[in-house]
């Protein structure tokens, strides 16, 4: 290869499942003229985050599992060199793709206590098997941020949680766990991500931390990562004066914090992936085409990510970039693709998938995660045969999973509330107890996390003065949105609202299992 085609080699442009047939042609035009290493796919151009563009093409979104195998074939197909195939999952393919299987976001995987760690690298090495299925090579997770910070609109539920040991330990399972499935995985967001107020798809963060303190929290499940052997990790679009000099400058594109802090510092060895190049945080810095491309590459990145120049990007790194750099990551890409086997078996299954176990292995895991959030009163009961007793199900209908499984105990009255206008709302002042399951409709808190407020409100008003208990099917970040804990005498968090998650729920209502998870 050339050096201009091995530069090529460094980026890995978004593909976009839904697509029109004059995008796929410039993707192939990319991979044929630009020789590009890999694609890292995405659902639609329109859930695609950050994406703004303004002109919306009339797609049909059905077959999305089909599609992608398609495209792959398609791609490598006209690929000079077999394509490294990479993909967002942090929990599942379902996060990009419907209709495939979802497993536990990390904030509910993060309830489970340390001596579950296995169950984390089981979830890993799932995900993995998953995704080798439909020739993905390459998931960009574990989420290895440290959510130290409940108003945080980008981590969140997508972080094992607060505390450094948990997320540590849980993202070098799941990390191992892909590997032995044969996929490669990455550490993201470097240098941490977890303490910030500020989406990086719209603007960027800013830590004001010392190096001491990033050191002693952020950068903790990184070094341990490194120290284990980790080969990838993704720099985020967020900054850390205390890191780059004082400058207020994204760490994805500042050579302080890449070159000299992670790779000269912390002796990482492995790929240092950019995060997103379309993202606003970075995106609006540089408009010249190619520039962003450049200085990230400059700044350290082996591998550019969606990155919307790419010709451009690779004139400027072949024109200004020397012959050393690019040869160590194209090596180091070359390296990663070896390891993953991709030069021999690089496309999916041709018939069919397995997804065998998934439901199994999920329906195990909600009695080790369900937590126990408030208990002011234990000796507070609820008796499912009291006349002055009701089910309340709150932005869900009141046939649910949990309610059923209630029912075949004894059977009371389920209501359930989907509006402000909705009629059942008449039926609480009937009555005096009230279990209430709150099936929240997002995990990103955007909008509430999807609540609407007011609803939330008039049922503060309605319960008043009345015995409640709370299970909570979503984020328990969702509470403070709801507030008020005194009203209920106990909040369970059930995270999910899988079917396995709510019998698990049901039976811990009952009395029949202990709320073993634990949000630290």
């Amino acid at each position: 290869m050339t050096l201009k085609e091995k530069i090529g080699q460094l980026f890995s442009p978004a593909a976009f499942i839904h697509d029109t047939e004059e995008n796929y042609l410039k993707i192939e035009s990319l991979i044929k003229n630009q020789h590009i290493g890999g694609l890292t796919f995405f659902h639609s151009r329109h859930s695609a985050a950050a994406n703004f563009e303004k002109r919306q093409e009339k797609l049909t979104y059905e077959n999305t599992l089909e599609k992608l195998r398609a495209l792959i074939v398609r791609y490598q197909s006209i690929s000079k060199q077999p394509l490294l195939m990479s993909i967002d999952a942090e929990f599942g393919l379902a996060m990009r793709i419907e209709n495939t299987p979802q497993y536990p976001y990390a904030i509910t995987l993060g309830a489970l206590s340390l001596e579950h760690e296995d169950l984390v690298f089981q979830t890993g090495y799932r995900m993995g098997k998953d995704l080798k299925q439909t020739g993905i090579h390459l998931n960009f997770a574990p989420v290895a941020d440290i959510n130290t910070n409940p108003k945080n609109p980008v981590i969140g539920y997508r972080s094992f949680g607060p505390n450094k040991e948990k997320v540590s330990r849980f993202a070098l399972a799941m990390y191992q766990g892909m590997e032995k499935a044969g996929i490669g995985a990455c550490y993201k967001h470097f240098p941490g991500h977890g303490d910030t107020d500020t989406d990086s798809h719209l603007g960027l963060p800013v830590i004001n931390k010392t190096k001491e303190e990033l050191i002693s929290e952020e950068l903790y499940p990184f070094a341990n990562g490194i120290k284990a052997g980790i080969d990838m990790i993704m720099v985020g679009h967020l900054a850390a004066p205390a890191l780059s000099n004082g400058k207020t400058i994204p760490a994805s594109i500042s050579k302080e914090i890449i070159t000299d802090l992670l790779k000269r510092e912390m002796g990482f060895k492995g790929i240092v992936v950019s995060d997103a190049l379309n993202m606003k945080s970075v995106s609006d810095l540089f408009p010249e085409p190619g520039q962003l491309e450049w200085e990230a590459f400059l700044a350290g990145n082996d591998l550019l990510c969606f990155s919307e120049n790419v010709a451009e990007g690779i004139e400027m790194i072949l024109r200004n970039g020397s012959e050393e750099k690019i040869l160590d990551s194209y090596q180091k890409v070359t390296r990663l693709k070896e390891k993953l086997g991709i030069n021999s078996d690089y496309l999916p299954k041709e018939k069919g998938f397995d997804w065998s176990g998934h439901i199994a292995f999920n329906d195990k895991l909600p009695r080790h995660y369900i937590t126990e959030i408030s208990n002011q009163n234990p000796q507070t009961s609820l008796d499912l045969s009291d006349a002055k007793f009701a089910k309340v199900s709150l932005f869900q209908e009141n046939e649910n999973v949990f309610f059923s499984e209630l029912d075949k105990v004894t059977s009371s009255q389920s209501i359930g509330l989907t509006s402000l206008t909705d009629p059942s709302w008449e039926k609480l002042k009937d009555f005096d107890n009230f279990l209430i399951a709150v099936f929240v409709p997002s995990a990103k808190p955007v909008n509430n996390f999807g609540m609407d407020i007011e609803m939330i409100k008039k049922l503060m008003i309605c319960i008043e003065n009345k015995n409640c208990q709370l299970y909570l099917f979503g984020s328990p970040l969702s509470l403070n949105e709801i507030g008020n804990f005194q009203k209920f005498s106990k909040i369970i968090c059930a995270f999910q609202n899988f079917e396995s998650a709510q019998k698990a729920a049901a039976l811990h209502f009952l009395g029949k299992i202990e709320a073993e998870g634990k949000l630290d």
